[in-house]
């Protein structure tokens, strides 16, 4: 199947599907006659591995790492469980950093009286 295509059954942009296939995630697919990719029902799988992957946070180099493990049939699971509480566990960091994050601004927007008057304790915030 052309890229197009492979695109539209794996749900990844095309342009995200040469940027995988640079960066090495996914083979180089043959070439037609017409000089046209010609991408197989595995490289979809692949493609769809790497969207689901890139979905749950997972950064290229660990998705590379990921690819590893899904191919290698005698792989252990616990180094893919590790990667997933590793993941996950930045990912509750983050997310109580953006929690901080929007508490303070609730606060800050609370206080200030969004009137005509010049003071603003948003701005104030800021400036220090």
């Amino acid at each position: 199947m052309n890229i197009g295509q492979a695109s539209k059954a794996s749900g990844v942009s095309q342009r995200m599907i040469r940027h995988y296939e640079k960066l090495g995630l996914i083979p180089p697919p043959p070439r037609r006659d017409s000089g046209y990719r010609d991408y197989s029902e595995a490289d979809v799988h692949r493609l769809r591995f790497i969207a689901n992957a890139r979905d749950l946070g997972f950064p290229i180099a660990e998705i590379e790492t990921l690819l590893a493990l899904w191919s290698d049939r005698n792989r252990s699971s616990s180094e893919v469980k590790q990667l997933a509480e590793a993941r996950a566990a930045e990912l509750g960091q983050k997310a109580r950093a953006l929690e901080a994050m929007r508490a303070t601004l609730l606060d800050l927007a609370r206080r200030c009286h969004g009137d005509a008057r010049p003071d603003c304790p948003i701005l104030e915030q800021l400036g220090s």
